[in-house]
């Protein structure tokens, strides 16, 4: 089997069906990965099944089931560039945001959007809580970053009428969250190959000024 074929059957359970330009840089973004990961902390060492399932499927997941289609999109503490490349990826015309602290981390990014000649799509080096966009955003994604309550704070100001947080986290984490007042939550989907791993996807109540 091709490597491209292998990619597309490992995602195959996560609802995205990508084109081969798309499945080529998939690849090409893990290679990069592969190779920044030996000199600086980007992930836990794991085998290229397990990376592609647990990191790009679970990221992809979202465009089928929240739906992600179209729109600014902001992800936050992005670390390697989960879930945002992935997204990217499958969906070009996202204007994707990249927001990350570590300066390492975000050199690597910006290495990747180089590399794959990513369009409309920025690497901002800050806090998110420092960081002040020039316009809102329709999606705000977040995986595994903890601090939600923060980030609910910060979603609020920043999301524009109708726009939707994102979250990747676990069950627990999620059905506290649930109960966050100022928030229209949805009920919460299962990601695929995961026991525990979810994706809450909310609004706020009302969006401020």
């Amino acid at each position: 089997m091709k490597p491209d074929d292998a990619i597309q059957t490992r995602l195959a359970p996560f609802g995205v069906e990508l084109e081969p330009g798309q499945l080529a840089s998939v690849r090409k973004f893990l290679e990069l990965l592969a190779l920044w990961n030996r000199r600086i902390s980007l992930i836990s060492p794991s085998d290229m099944g397990q990376l592609i399932e647990r990191h790009v499927g679970e990221s992809l997941f979202a465009v089928a089931a929240v739906p992600i289609r179209q729109g600014r999109l902001a992800d936050v503490g992005t670390g390697a560039g989960f879930p945002g490349f992935p997204l990217k990826i499958a969906v070009p015309s996202l204007d994707l945001t990249l927001i990350e602290s570590n300066q390492r981390k975000s050199a690597f990014l910006s290495e990747v959007v180089r590399s794959l000649q990513l369009s409309s799509c920025l690497v901002v080096c800050s806090r998110y809580e420092d960081f002040v966009p020039s316009a809102r955003f329709d999606f705000i994604t977040c995986r595994a970053v903890g601090k939600y309550g923060e980030i609910l704070n910060w979603a609020r100001t920043k999301l524009s009428v109708g726009g939707q947080l994102v979250l990747w986290l676990g069950m627990d984490d999620a059905a506290h969250l649930a109960q966050s007042s100022g928030w229209k939550w949805r009920e919460r989907v299962q990601i695929p190959n995961s026991d525990r791993r979810v994706l809450l996807v909310g609004k706020p109540d009302s969006f401020a000024q």
